[in-house]
């Protein structure tokens, strides 16, 4: 109240207080505002998580040469998940619970993100998320993010691109076999073959799993073979993938389409490592040197991203995961700048209601976190000779057939006759 007097030794206290006060706040916006994840730095998706660490690294250290987040720098604590669903509950307990971290995140792909989700949805938690197919069709949980352009309905959209494409094909296939491992992403992948199969009214006369840990593919392919299918679908991790377009190339499989959602194509290990027995594939990926003008927003971060990459020995090409891993700090960055704070149900509901500036473009987000809109592009590798990096950054040898706003020619089949 305007004029209103304490005793001195009460107006002394109250000083007292609000400089402990002023001090204490101080000292909090201090200290580092820490972000929690496990990553895949060992086991079969090693090379991948990588990737997306030194990405977000990067985003890192630029947040914090800008003066950091709400005045506070940003710090990661993180652990090898080992690419092990097992690791993960204990790994984000830990995090929680001893590290004492202000957000989490995920580590890399489906597999590693849905054991996450049970402790998320206990402890209301947002949770952005790094290329999970699907996951939150079991969860529903409504502080559930995806950074992965496979739109709303993502098990849909992953393969809607290989599936118009195969029936872009004159005259048109009626047979299909699908295969992919026995695990998270690939069930999910299948699941979405099925549906697109479902509606065009294509004949299944194959559709089988294999164990993650199989090593010898040529009788699965020579199985495949045997059916006679004109599209074969693969989900795959790098692993497989390596040695399903191997067993391909030895077997001589004979069929129109082949490909669709291996994973590891995408990056320059995998890449230089089959070289020339990609040619004829159609797979997915999300860049395309022959696309650079219409991707200008990468041009600083692959600068770089390529150039620490080279250094540590890890995917120098980096158009796959490594902008994503980016953008999804940036999207949370945005949103605790946006709402002031690390208030768990106000991020949640700003970046579902939000559109957000990327390295990948605007993200908007649909009702169940996933992306409102779907850019997985359907690509064929053509023209490939030796395992030299380099020509994977030159326009002319990923051909972009799906979606027409990206595509730079047609089709080359059967696939038998193009894989040379």
């Amino acid at each position: 109240m305007p004029g209103r007097s304490f005793p001195p030794v009460l107006g002394r206290a109250l000083g007292a207080l609000a400089i402990a006060f002023g001090l204490t706040c101080a000292a909090l916006a201090q200290q580092p505002l820490k972000i929690g994840f496990g990553m895949s730095l060992t086991g079969p998706l090693a090379g991948n998580g990588k990737a997306a660490l030194i990405a977000m690294e990067i985003w890192r250290d630029d947040v914090n040469a800008k003066g950091g987040i709400l005045g506070r720098n940003v710090e990661f604590v993180y652990y090898d998940d080992q690419t092990s669903p097992a690791t993960v509950p204990g790994i984000y307990t830990k995090l929680l619970d001893v590290d004492k971290v202000d957000l989490v995140v995920s580590g890399y792909g489906t597999n590693v993100i849905a054991p996450a989700m049970p402790i998320m949805m206990q402890r209301n938690l947002t949770f952005m998320t790094l290329f999970g197919l699907n996951v939150n069709s079991k969860f529903k949980y409504d502080r559930y993010f995806q950074i992965m352009p496979a739109g709303p309905d993502p098990a849909i959209g992953w393969s809607q691109g290989f599936f118009e494409v195969a029936m872009s094909l004159n005259p048109k296939p009626r047979t299909v076999a699908i295969v992919g491992a026995d695990a998270e992403y690939p069930a999910m992948a299948l699941e979405g073959a099925r549906a697109h199969i479902k509606r065009l009214g294509l004949k299944v006369v194959y559709d089988k799993t294999y164990p993650p840990n199989t090593v010898d593919y040529s009788p699965i392919v020579r199985a495949i073979q045997a059916t006679n299918p004109e599209i074969v679908f693969v989900a795959s991790y790098p692993p497989d993938s390596a040695g399903i377009v191997r067993a391909a190339n030895e077997v001589g499989l004979k069929t129109r389409i082949f490909g669709g959602g291996l994973v590891g194509p995408q990056f320059a290990a995998l890449k230089t490592q089959l070289g020339p027995l990609l040619n004829g594939v159609v797979n997915y990926e999300f860049y395309a040197p022959d696309l650079g003008k219409k991707f200008p927003f990468l041009d600083q971060f692959l600068a770089k991203y390529q150039a620490r990459a080279a250094k540590e020995g890890v995917d120098p090409l980096g158009f796959y995961l490594p902008p994503y891993a980016y953008a999804m700090m940036q999207v949370l960055e945005q949103a605790i700048k946006a709402t002031g704070g690390l208030d768990q149900a106000k991020l949640a509901e700003h970046i579902h209601e939000s559109e957000f500036d990327t390295f990948v473009g605007k993200v908007r987000f649909a009702a169940n976190g996933e992306w409102a809109s779907s850019r997985v592009m359907m690509t064929q590798y053509s023209g490939i000779s030796g395992n030299d990096v380099e020509q994977f950054k030159k326009p002319g040898h990923i051909t972009v057939l799906y979606p027409s706003e990206y595509k730079t020619g047609s089709v080359k089949a059967p696939y038998h006759e193009n894989r040379k």
